[in-house]
Formats: C-alpha cells, structure tokens, sequence
C-alpha cells in the first residue's frame, strides 16, 4: 500500500497498465457541480483489489477501495 500511496500522492494521473481512467457511466463523477473524472488504480499488477478515485485541482479523493475486481466493472 505505500507504492499505491507514494503512485497517488505524486502521480495521480499517469495512465499506467496499472492506474487508469474507468470508462461509460462509471468513468466520472459529480462532485459540487462539476462532473469528474473518475480512475482506478490496481495496487500490484496481477492482485484483484482496485481503488476507485478522482482528482479535483491538487487534491486525490478516494471513493471506493475493493479487495476482490469490483462487479460494476466485471463485463
């Protein structure tokens, strides 16, 4: 978890195998009326947990953490 957090902090928005834009309706976020983008970042390559987050200016919000694929985006 601290690579996820140094990869977060620093980078947020560097698309990666391992870090990337979700996409259809889950690929943004509305958030005091703007619309977001929202991404998902997996904390090791071949592991099944994913973080869903957006950024907003200079700050990182976590939405949603998943210890297993999370079925919305199971297609």
């Amino acid at each position: 978890m601290a690579d996820s957090w140094d990869f977060l902090t620093k980078t947020p928005t560097e698309r990666t195998a391992t870090n990337y834009p979700l996409r259809g309706e889950l690929g943004f976020v509305q958030r005091d009326g703007k619309n977001l983008e929202r991404w998902q970042h997996k904390p090791t390559a071949h592991g099944d947990a994913r973080i869903w987050f957006y950024v907003d200016g200079q700050d990182v919000f976590l939405e949603q953490v998943h210890t297993h694929h999370p079925n919305a985006t199971k297609t």
